[in-house]
């Protein structure tokens, strides 16, 4: 089944004609080979459109992630792998019309490598906003991964017999 029809079909489950705003999170793997002034503009465009349309509840920044798997992508140049993508997400509420127009300009973007857009609650996008920022301030206070190298091989060196 295409996109569009699961579209439809998600659509059609709520009551109303489609003026009611709906809250969707939009997450998005941008090229990896953007640098990274480009990286955040081709962000910013992504969510000054969104917020155009209707208004931003929550968003995550563009990080650079290894992927679970090799993403391929047919382009007028040749075929292309990719094994790490910038990742970001936008949670906004729009009416149903705006959010079709979100979605076509997430898929003529040809710096996004793929997305998803699913509905959710703004509840939903606080929490995992603030489960970022948690995740954010644990990582700087973690020890640099080189002193800990260090002193495992320090430790296994002690133990040595010689």
């Amino acid at each position: 089944m295409a996109k569009q029809d699961m579209d439809m079909i998600v659509d059609e489950t709520f009551d109303g004609d489609g003026s009611e705003p709906r809250v969707y999170e939009l997450g998005f793997h941008l090229d990896p080979e953007l640098p990274t002034e480009e990286v955040k503009r081709k962000y910013n465009e992504v969510r000054e459109f969104i917020a155009g349309k209707g208004t931003v509840v929550a968003e995550g920044e563009p990080q650079k992630i290894q992927l679970a798997y090799t993403i391929s992508r047919q382009e007028t140049s040749g075929r292309r792998d990719f094994d790490s993508a910038y990742f970001a997400w936008v949670v906004y509420e729009v009416v149903a019309s705006d959010h079709a127009e979100i979605l076509t300009m997430a898929s003529a973007n040809k710096r996004i490598i793929r997305f998803i857009d699913l509905l959710t609650t703004k509840d939903s996008a606080r929490h995992s906003a603030e489960m970022r920022e948690i995740s954010m301030k644990t990582q700087e206070r973690m020890e640099d991964p080189e002193e800990v190298a260090g002193a495992e091989l320090d430790a296994a060196l002690e133990n040595v017999v010689v």
